[in-house]
């Protein structure tokens, strides 16, 4: 007997390291020291900054996956990987370093995996991160075949002066709202459970979501707003706070970015995606299950002062992105009003 025997292929392992290897350097920042195939990577904190604040974040993709293997597609879940690790550390004001990733399958399949790292590779180009390395476990008998997890983690810096804590955010601010490219990585469980209830496949093209399929349309990669919130505040729009809409929607999320003695008021009159339309109609949800599991159209939200709120729309519609006001902080204890919560 041997280690491949009891299903797990070394050879197959260096393979495919060999294979992403061009993919990983691809991403290098100049601070990156070293190469991949060393037991950690090496990233050398950039200059200029007089107190640094490293700011770091975890996360995966969810039952999103099971679509991914369902179709046997794999080029977005890496920039969904990403984009939920980077986008939490974005509100904290940081600038995405480097990313690492954990990969878990029960059986090494190279080109289903080499998709899947293009796809990591992606979202770090977009976040202006470096994939500084990551992990392959390959676990028979613990994963079915064909099917793999992702986990990533990704360390960003900020200095100390510029941290968003929620001390900063003041009664008056109004929230701008950044949309959504659709479901993100939230709520794929009420998803999956929708289409298979009304015996639905991912092929099937309901006339709402304009031709597409099911599986393209919640395949969709998440939004990335690094380099869009970076060039804000560059330009010198004071963002006082900040919140990525991830599981739990609106009211579990904006919330977390509010100082104490705070709470908001929200006007939801923006046009609610076709994505989110044909779920509640489809599956008979609530409008408050809704809004309590997806982001409903409203991916990232910055609050800023109402002065500035002219100038931010603006400059968000000079890098394509249609960005909208949604609401005001106002004295309160933490709640968010005007949806059902």
């Amino acid at each position: 007997m041997d280690y491949r025997s009891a299903g797990v292929d070394v050879e197959e392992g260096r393979a495919f390291v060999n294979q992403i290897r061009d993919l990983v350097h691809s991403t290098f920042r100049p601070e990156v020291l070293g190469g991949l195939g060393g037991f950690g990577g090496c990233f050398q904190l950039p200059s200029g900054y007089q107190e640094p604040v490293l700011v770091s974040g975890t996360d995966g993709v969810g039952t999103k996956l099971k679509i991914a293997h369902t179709l046997n597609r794999h080029d977005t879940v890496g920039i969904d990987l990403v984009a939920m690790c980077v986008n939490d550390v974005l509100t904290s004001g940081a600038e995405p370093l480097f990313f690492l990733d954990y990969v878990a399958t029960g059986k090494l399949e190279r080109e289903q995996l080499t998709q899947v790292v293009a796809g990591i590779a992606s979202g770090c180009k977009q976040a202006g991160c470096a994939l500084l390395g990551g992990e392959t476990a390959e676990m028979p008998g613990f994963y079915q075949a064909g099917e793999y997890d992702l986990a990533g983690f990704c360390v960003g810096i900020v200095e100390k002066s510029l941290l968003l804590d929620t001390s900063q955010v003041q009664i008056g601010d109004i929230a701008v709202a950044l949309p959504s490219t659709g479901v993100h990585s939230n709520g794929y469980s009420l998803v999956r459970k929708i289409i298979s209830d009304k015996g639905l496949t991912w092929n099937d093209q309901p006339e709402l979501l304009n031709g597409k399929t099911l599986g393209e349309t919640f395949l969709t990669p998440t939004q990335i707003y690094v380099q869009p919130i970076l060039g804000a505040r560059a330009q010198g729009i004071e963002i006082h706070g900040m919140a990525h809409i991830t599981g739990g929607g609106l009211p579990e999320n904006l919330p977390r970015c509010l100082g104490e003695g705070q709470a908001i008021r929200i006007e939801p009159h923006w046009n609610i995606p076709p994505v989110f339309k044909w779920l509640a109609q489809t599956g008979d949800v609530s409008l408050q299950v809704m809004y309590n599991t997806f982001n409903m159209g409203v991916g990232f939200v910055v609050l800023v002062r109402a002065t500035q709120v002219e100038q931010t729309i603006s400059y968000f519609t000079s890098q394509n992105i249609t960005a909208f006001a949604i609401g005001e902080v106002i004295s309160g204890s933490g709640e968010l009003i005007g949806i059902p919560a």
